[in-house]
Parts: structure tokens; C-alpha cells; sequence
């Protein structure tokens, strides 16, 4: 059974098709690169947290791994206090999580007004937070953040991801992950790496399946059901989960002025079942 959201204005909560049947078996994992909250430049810069926030709420997923999330920006925080809801008190992880669930926020990149990082939100316990200095260079700060997840009684390991700009530094950002995995997580255990690899030329999923991690990918095979950038007219896989322990039932980009409007990037939702 699925239910369609009534249509919106852009600006306004987003729309789009998900299951309304639950299901103890079925893992919905979301990933969202979310450009720290704010939109355009410039007289037309605006923010968009608070439209997010109904936008994750809206993915309905048991995790949600965000990426580019602000812990804070001073500049940015007096920019926008005399705007209608104004910037957040809190860091973006915590006022972004819906009601019912947790965060973790570890930051990666330290600038001249303020720091952001990546996020889990998650509406089941969390073990300890870990996170994990994958900088390939001074130019781009990088990290990877892993969290524990308690699902109907079962270990998953998360890992949130943000790879670098150029290919040879996302490979070894690949080894630096492989390394991580082999210290943290058994062998054996379920794990998904979920984020925005910045993968334009999709030459990731074989240094990834050497770590035993597949991409989970839609049965229907349809294009629609992955590309993710830019929002507007997304045309990029950037966005992904990759899985071990994991089948992939469905993959979900949610479209609409509204979704296109809130980031760059398109979040991608996936549904998994324990393999």
C-alpha cells in the first residue's frame, strides 16, 4: 500500500511515494548531502534547514547519513537571525533529527567561521560514536563516521561517508576504509557505507566490492532510481549505500521543486533485508 503526499509549493514540505507498510525485516537507510543548510549566493543566499527538516522527516528511514551538516557557522547564524524561523540554536544533527530519534555528529572540516561534518540520525539505539580522519590533502578535510545501530536486536554497522574531489584521492580514501573496517567491525557483522563519494565516473564499486561491500542498486535497474546530482536535473550516482550482510529490495530518489530546491543533491533512500 502507498499513499501520495498532497502537492506543495517549493518551499514547502516535500512530496513524493513511500510504503506505509511496515515491516520488521526491511532496513530503510537514507543518505543526504544537505550543503550545511543554505542555498544560493550572494542577496539570493536563503535557508533551507528548517525545509530539510520536514524532508528527512519525510524519508521515513530507520537512518538517516547526512553529509555537509553545520555543528555551527557564526557568519551565517547573524546572516540569518532576523529570518522568519531564523538559524538553529542547536548544531544541525540535533535540530534536524525527527521526533523519536537520536544523533551523532563528528565534524571533518574546521573553517574560518564555524565547522561541519557528517551526521547520523537514527531512530534506534546507538553504540559509541567513532569517527576517522580520511584527509587526502590540506585542501579538502575528510572523514568518516561510525556508528553501531541496535536493529531488532541485531549489530549494524554504519559508516557515513565523504570521499574527496579527485579520483586517486577517493581510492585511497578506500584503503583508509578498509583499514578502519579491519580494526572495528567483525567480519562477519551487517555493514552499510552510506554518503556522497563524489564518484562521477562510478570507478568506486570495484576497489569497494574488493572490501566485500556491494553497491545496493534497485532490481529494476532503472537510472531514475540512483542519480542524485545535481538536484535539478540530476544526471550523477553520487550519492550511495554500499552493503555487506544486506539484499537491496528497492532504492527511492524523491523528486519535486521542493526536493531540488532544499540541496545540490537529491537524498537517495534504500531498502534492505538481512541476506
Amino acid at each position: 500500500m502507498t499513499i501520495q503526499r498532497p502537492h506543495l509549493r517549493a518551499g514547502t514540505a516535500p512530496t513524493t511515494q513511500f510504503s506505509t507498510r511496515f515491516s520488521s525485516h526491511t532496513f530503510r537507510v537514507g543518505t543526504y548531502n544537505i550543503h550545511k543548510g543554505v542555498r544560493g549566493l550572494g542577496p539570493a543566499k536563503r535557508l533551507e534547514i528548517h525545509n530539510l527538516g520536514l524532508g528527512i522527516e519525510a524519508l521515513d528511514a530507520d537512518v538517516v547519513c547526512l553529509q555537509e551538516v553545520r555543528l555551527f557557522h557564526a557568519l551565517e547564524a547573524r546572516q540569518f537571525a532576523r529570518s522568519p524561523l531564523g538559524w538553529p540554536a542547536q548544531g544541525q544533527a540535533e535540530f534536524l533529527a525527527p521526533e523519536g530519534y537520536a544523533s551523532a555528529y563528528r565534524t571533518n572540516a574546521v573553517t574560518r567561521h564555524g565547522e561541519h561534518g557528517n551526521a547520523l540520525l537514527s531512530r534506534w539505539p546507538m553504540g559509541e560514536i567513532g569517527h576517522h580522519d580520511v584527509s587526502d590533502h590540506r585542501f579538502e578535510q575528510r572523514g568518516l563516521l561510525h556508528v553501531p545501530v541496535i536493529w531488532q536486536g541485531m549489530t549494524v554497522h554504519v559508516v557515513v561517508a565523504h570521499f574527496g574531489l579527485i579520483h586517486a584521492s577517493r581510492v585511497r580514501q578506500v584503503q583508509r576504509l578498509a583499514e578502519m573496517l579491519d580494526r572495528e567491525v567483525p567480519a562477519d557483522a551487517p555493514l552499510l557505507v552510506a554518503g556522497d563519494f563524489n564518484d562521477w565516473g562510478e570507478k568506486l564499486d570495484a576497489p569497494m566490492q574488493g572490501l566485500g561491500l556491494q553497491r545496493a542498486l534497485s532490481p529494476s535497474g532503472r537510472t531514475a532510481d540512483r542519480v542524485t546530482f545535481p538536484s535539478r536535473v540530476p544526471v550523477f550516482a553520487l550519492d550511495r549505500v554500499y552493503v555487506r550482510g544486506w539484499r537491496c529490495v528497492s532504492t527511492l530518489v524523491p523528486r519535486g521543486a521542493a526536493w531540488a530546491r532544499m540541496s545540490d543533491h537529491l537524498p537517495l533512500v534504500v531498502e534492505l533485508e538481512p541476506a
